[in-house]
């Protein structure tokens, strides 16, 4: 169960960018999760089932804890079992349908139109790991891609001329998103006179690689992307999956209806897309107030 826990947390750092205090809460929340499994004599995941996991919240709030940290373990079962889900450890997702506590839901923080632009600007075009960088930035706001599908996206499932880009996301489910003018010519600057440089004559399926020829980790495209939000002076906590969501809601405000947002994220359910609907009815909640003279 250990090894599965530092799995889900090195995914949770890397992918979404959670900050250390969220990693604490959930080590801590699921280390308290397996101590209740082991008691129960429980001794695999794949063994968990629904009503394992509303004993156990059961057990939680009779032991006097508030509502909220009920409501975060819970939270933490269902990133967990997800996890576990699309990485094949589990073949059914016992979290499911987990009833909340009702808690209120986070909202996502998003970077605005103007920070985005900014935020583009930041790479040395000067230097070859610059213009990759401005493609890999480019490809990543004009897609709505996770960090994983952009270092590890292929140079075969690519297609610049009709603007389009098949993604093979979770559960290797494909999805066809198309790619805006802007994102195609940094690419295709980045083809031109980059990347046979970088990769001095090897071979690599992958279209963006570092000096070594080879493709690049998550890891290192995360710190690159921080130190291009600090140079902006953008104030917001950066992590891919603030583009992610940027992307998602910017589209949202321009009129795409949440259906094609779905399909462009890759969501299986509409639900998880919903979420950006109340991120973009704040927004224009602002608006209405600074702007209209009834506000």
């Amino acid at each position: 169960m250990k090894q599965h826990l530092d799995h889900f947390l090195h995914y949770l750092t890397v992918e979404r960018g959670l900050s250390e205090n969220t990693l604490i809460a959930y080590d801590h929340d699921l280390t308290r999760f397996f101590g209740y499994l082991r008691r129960k004599g429980i001794e695999e995941l794949s063994k968990v089932d629904k009503l394992t996991l509303r004993t156990f919240l059961v057990v939680l709030r009779h032991q006097g804890l508030s509502a909220r940290t009920v409501a975060r373990n819970q939270v933490a079962l269902r990133s967990f079992f997800r996890f576990l889900a699309v990485e094949g450890v589990v073949s059914v997702n016992p979290s499911e349908d987990l009833e909340s506590p009702g808690v209120a839901k986070t909202l996502p923080s998003l970077l605005t139109s103007r920070e985005v632009e900014q935020l583009l600007e930041q790479p040395d075009l000067k230097s070859p790991l610059g213009l990759r960088d401005r493609a890999m930035l480019e490809m990543l706001y004009a897609t709505g891609m996770r960090v994983s599908e952009l270092v590890g996206f292929p140079t075969n499932q690519m297609n610049l001329e009709t603007g389009y880009v098949v993604i093979y996301g979770k559960g290797s489910k494909e999805r066809l998103v198309p790619i805006g003018k802007e994102a195609v010519r940094w690419i295709g600057h980045y083809l031109e006179q980059v990347r046979n440089d970088l990769l001095k004559g090897r071979e690599s399926p992958y279209l963006f690689v570092g000096r070594s020829g080879k493709g690049l980790s998550r890891q290192r495209f995360w710190k690159s992307l921080k130190n291009y939000g600090q140079k902006a002076g953008i104030p917001k906590r950066l992590t891919p999956h603030l583009l992610r969501h940027s992307f998602a809601s910017h589209l949202l405000e321009g009129g795409a209806d949440l259906r094609s947002v779905q399909a462009l994220l890759g969501h299986a359910d509409i639900s998880t897309t919903q979420i950006y609907t109340h991120v973009t009815g704040e927004r224009l909640k602002k608006v209405h107030k600074r702007f209209h003279p009834r506000g």
